[in-house]
């Protein structure tokens, strides 16, 4: 098909324009390669500076690692994935091969997600959070990753600040980055139970800033913000319009005495300016099935859907009705898995606070254990001397072929996260390993 070139031509694509050539010349036009002579400025970058700005997935490179390394033939032990090692229940997996089956379903369906998808998730909102929803305000997308994406895409425009309380997920700055947002971190460490206040919250707070992101349960630390905290800070954006992001994926994983509580819930002037999160990856052993949702206003929902409708159009049907079986069954399944993490969680915790010069405050949700590992920085195992997270999580991983996540990837230097989604017997294993490379130290 002929292209249209800069003079209104339609000669097909044959390589750069060159200018034709002056008054008094031939007259004919020279469509052709470049010379070298003709070329004056240096070559374009091949990767866009947007794109290639953008950090791997550290918990993703570090799983990755760790699978080669395994498939490689090495006995190497990963914490470092967030993912539930459970098979998704069979109900569920018996859902998807029955619409898989269903012709209806090999067809191209609404962008914003099926109809019973959207009813679902305000069903599930209902029961789950307390509050009633518009199945309308409800956008399905590919994971909840889309969803943190197209959040942040929708309202946040170039310059403007996004806070971010840290320990973080290691996706969200990347996400603001790509909107042309301005991440802000507000570091809360070991001795706050890693959650910020409200008071350093209001210190970070500038006239550009225009989002908070709000994550309890939270990824990477486990901490679990309290309803008297949780209300708290919704009440303060809400007194300042900041909008909230709210990101709920671990609603239903808390332990001892810690509860999920909804920001809307406790706040429900903050609907207007919030968008909640959420999908079945966690909850449900789903994180391959790639479900997630947003819940937002009506002008946000809009907006994000015609956005997705240009980038993925709607999410696989199969995944969508194995979603809708989840959300619409009991949660019997869901709380197996909740005990088993909440066992391995006490037994890796137990492990990791026996290690001298690691402080580890006990994890209220999610599943991962977020250890200071800053007492251990200094020191000399097996010869190297580690100064930085990274560098002593990748001796570890060398010298006792254990997989753990660095604190770069979320925020300052000086931690590791672990992740207790996996088997106890190689939790134990490689928590022991851990324990005996560092009691080397000197």
């Amino acid at each position: 098909m002929a292209d249209v070139n800069r003079r209104g031509s339609t000669i097909r694509d044959g390589g750069p324009w060159v200018e034709p050539p002056r008054p008094g010349s031939s007259g004919l036009c020279h469509y052709g390669p470049v010379t070298e002579q003709q070329t004056t400025s240096s070559p374009r970058p091949r990767v866009s500076a947007r794109i290639a700005a953008i950090a791997e997935s550290a918990t993703l490179a570090v799983d990755g690692k760790a699978k080669a390394l395994k498939a490689a033939g090495r006995p190497v032990i990963g914490f470092g994935a967030g993912e539930p090692d459970f098979p998704t229940p069979g109900y569920i997996v018996d859902a998807a091969v029955a619409a898989a089956k269903d012709a209806a379903n090999h067809r191209y369906t609404p962008a914003a997600g099926l109809p019973a998808m959207r009813e679902a998730v305000a069903a599930k909102t209902l029961r789950d959070s307390g509050y009633a929803i518009d199945p309308a305000s409800v956008l399905v997308t590919n994971g909840g990753k889309q969803a943190v994406y197209q959040a942040f895409a929708t309202v946040v425009d170039a310059g403007d600040e996004v806070l971010l309380p840290a320990p973080y997920w290691t996706t969200y700055p990347e996400a603001v980055r790509l909107a042309g947002g301005v991440p802000v971190e507000v570091f809360a460490g070991v001795e706050q139970g890693f959650k910020v206040t409200v008071e350093q919250l209001e210190a970070a707070r500038t006239a550009r800033t225009k989002v908070l992101v709000f994550c309890s349960p939270s990824n990477p630390t486990g901490a679990v913000y309290t309803p008297e905290e949780t209300a708290a800070i919704g009440r303060w954006a809400l007194e300042h319009g900041v909008w909230v992001i709210t990101d709920e994926i671990y609603e239903h994983l808390t332990y001892d005495h810690a509860v999920f509580t909804p920001i809307v819930r406790v706040v429900p002037e903050l609907a207007d300016t919030s968008i909640v999160l959420n999908g079945v990856a966690k909850t449900y052993a789903m994180t391959g099935w790639r479900v997630g949702w947003m819940i937002g206003p009506a002008d946000v929902i809009k907006a994000a859907t015609n956005l997705q409708s240009h980038l993925t159009s709607n999410v696989s049907n199969v995944s969508q009705r194995a979603a809708i079986a989840a959300l619409t069954g009991d949660l019997s399944a869901v709380e197996e898995m909740r005990s088993a993490f909440d066992r391995r969680r006490r037994t890796m915790v137990d492990m990791l606070a026996a290690i001298d010069g690691i402080q580890i405050p006990t994890p209220e949700g999610a599943f991962y254990a977020y250890a200071s590992v800053q007492g251990l920085l200094g020191r000399t195992f097996r010869g190297v001397t580690p100064t930085t997270s990274a560098e002593l999580a990748a001796l570890i991983l060398d010298e006792v072929e254990v997989a753990v996540v660095p604190g770069e990837a979320f925020g300052p230097s000086g931690y590791v996260r672990l992740s207790y989604a996996l088997g106890d017997d190689d939790l134990v294993e490689g928590v022991s390993r851990i324990q005996a490379l560092l009691a080397e130290g000197r």
